[in-house]
């Protein structure tokens, strides 16, 4: 069964940093690319970085680039999110999957980004 357990959030002030973690089961994780998402409250899900199944190609979403660095370790069938220059408004509950989404979703981890 395919299941993504996200892990590293928490309660940070504005400058700070984090990084988070999610373990994949379930899934042939060296080949598939895998994203972070995330949701703030009342917003919708969207999409904040992706990386190729290598780990070569990565892209983010503008208002993360520069700040925000995606990782995977295919050995570890792990993906990381190295969070840099928190700012408020990325205050959301992140999660990782598939870079093409599936129907399985973890519970997501926590960040709080205080100002």
């Amino acid at each position: 069964q395919v299941q993504f357990v996200e892990s590293g959030g928490g309660l940070v002030q504005a400058g700070g940093s984090l990084r988070l973690s999610c373990a994949a089961s379930g899934i042939l994780f060296s080949i598939v690319p895998m994203g972070w998402y995330r949701q703030a409250p009342g917003q919708q899900r969207e999409l904040v970085a992706t990386i190729s199944n290598g780990g070569r190609t990565t892209n983010y979403a503008d208002s993360v680039k520069g700040r925000f660095t995606i990782s995977k370790d295919n050995a570890k069938n792990t993906v990381y999110l190295q969070m840099n220059s928190l700012k408020p408004e990325d205050t959301a509950v992140y999660y990782c999957n598939t870079k093409s989404g599936t129907d399985y979703w973890g519970q997501g981890t926590q960040v709080t980004v205080s100002s």
